[in-house]
């Protein structure tokens, strides 16, 4: 531990990553809950496979313009609000099964973004630290958008907490109370969309519903009240990213798998103590 603590002091590139890590972390501790509770994992596991889309046709469009408005990192958060809403859509308007309509998006934003990133020359490493994730990608104005992307999110669920918390257990009374139940849920599946993103650039989108729903799951097994729940994934996703980075830097082990690992790991051995509720 002494020598990841000097390494921090010395190396730049770990401690942004680590900074960058526990930004994502924070997202995700704070959204997570309400996922888990609205019980829509699912939903957010297809956003994260399905952004890839997003991410291939903005590293094709750069390719072939060169221009720098076609950042990946835009086109993920695009392509994850797109979906999100395309799924939100679907259920309330369509009146479609969720997991039929999940696993169409699941595997068109993924094919979508094979082919082009596909065409685009040496573009496997870039697809590669898409789907497991590169912390090392972080460098400082990233870090800085990682947390406008926390305020953002901090802001609109402390203005929207109880409306969330609403439509998460019962929606039917929210819409006998007359409340704008689509404009909520469509506000939190961009607020998933959003963490999806910040989670993709640390763990990638194989392993982002990991770390979005595992914190949240164990700390769901020590309370039943939402805001200490969310209190509580905040600090365990914080905790979670720290030692999978040290894991990952004491083992030389890839960092989001070992994340992802770490987090997996506690909450199976968590799961003896369901029920002692705070």
């Amino acid at each position: 531990m002494i020598e990841f603590w000097f390494a921090l002091k010395t190396n730049p590139f770990l401690s942004m990553a680590l900074f960058a890590g526990l930004a994502a972390a924070f997202a995700s501790g704070i959204v997570g809950p309400y996922v888990v509770s609205k019980r829509i994992v699912f939903i957010s596991g297809s956003i994260s496979h399905a952004v890839l889309g997003g991410i291939g046709i903005f590293v094709f469009l750069n390719y072939i313009t060169g221009l720098t408005i076609f950042n990946p990192l835009i086109g993920s958060l695009v392509s994850a609000i797109f979906f999100g809403f395309i799924i939100g859509a679907s259920h309330l308007y369509y009146k479609e099964r969720e997991d039929t309509v999940i696993a169409a998006i699941w595997s068109f934003g993924m094919a979508i973004g094979v082919i082009f990133i596909a065409v685009v020359p040496n573009t496997n490493t870039q697809l590669m630290d898409f789907l497991f994730g590169n912390l090392l990608w972080a460098g400082p104005s990233e870090l800085k958008m990682l947390l406008a992307l926390d305020a953002f999110v901090l802001l609109v669920c402390l203005i929207c907490h109880k409306r969330f918390l609403a439509i998460s257990f019962d929606e039917t009374q929210s819409y006998l109370q007359k409340q704008p139940v689509t404009f909520i849920y469509f506000i939190l599946l961009t607020l998933v969309a959003i963490t999806v993103v910040l989670m993709i650039q640390t763990i990638g989108a194989i392993l982002v519903i990991a770390m979005l729903c595992l914190p949240a799951a164990v700390a769901n097994l020590f309370t039943r009240q939402l805001s200490k729940m969310i209190c509580l994934s905040v600090i365990l996703s914080l905790f979670f990213t720290f030692i999978g980075i040290y894991l990952s830097y004491s083992f030389n082990w890839p960092p989001g798998a070992t994340i992802a690992l770490a987090t997996a790991l506690i909450y199976f051995l968590s799961l003896p103590l369901k029920n002692r509720s705070i």
